[in-house]
């Protein structure tokens, strides 16, 4: 994860080279635990996931004190759960590892839990969209982990080994649920910008020709 990611002026993410962003989806509740100057450690807020062939990034409508988004590497995102429970709606469920900056102990960043809520609409093209799309990412990325001897232990996975997942495909092919607001990015939202960001750590977003 990633508090705060870099955003434009309009709200959407600031994009990695490499990056492909595949939907938006506006009306959900996000769940976050374990932030830092957090009532409780808790954030719970209303706003839009950006989801790409490298994250997931949550946008707050209004920022919560000075939580105003959150990234989760897809790499990183481990238990996703689809949930549908009787009486309350919707929702995805899951944990996210840190993204822990060079020269820092992983024994210090805890591992978060997460909940996306759809109060607002259907859900029936972000969910297939999501665990197919993390599917593949772990499925493209298995080689980098098995180029390793068993007795070696591999190096700290960059999240941004996923942009070499193809997505055009699945969403040539995405099933879009006339009830559900999502919006799928046929044409890559913020083709006028030349900013790219080339790594997780900060002050990394550079122009890119």
């Amino acid at each position: 994860m990633a508090l705060n990611p870099q955003l434009f002026a309009n709200g959407m993410p600031v994009p990695f080279v490499g990056e492909m962003f595949v939907l938006a989806r506006d009306g959900v509740e996000f769940e976050i635990d374990k932030i830092a100057g957090a009532n409780g450690g808790h954030v719970k807020a209303k706003g839009t996931i950006y989801l790409s062939n490298i994250r997931m990034v949550f946008v707050a409508k209004k920022p919560a004190g000075s939580f105003v988004a959150f990234d989760l590497p897809l790499l990183f995102v481990r238990g996703e759960k689809f949930n549908q429970p009787i009486f309350h709606c919707n929702n995805i469920s899951g944990l996210v590892e840190p993204v822990v900056p060079e020269g820092e102990h992983r024994a210090l960043y805890s591992t978060h839990s997460f909940k996306i809520l759809f109060k607002e609409g259907g859900c029936g093209t972000f969910v297939p969209l999501f665990l197919n799309l993390i599917a593949t990412v772990r499925q493209y990325n298995q080689h980098a982990a098995a180029a390793y001897p068993a007795h070696e232990a591999a190096p700290r996975m960059d999240p941004l080994q996923a942009a070499q997942t193809p997505v055009d495909e699945m969403m040539r092919h995405a099933y879009v649920d006339p009830n559900d607001p999502t919006k799928i990015f046929l044409q890559q939202p913020t083709p006028e910008s030349q900013l790219r960001r080339r790594t997780y750590h900060p002050q990394s977003a550079e122009n890119s020709y």
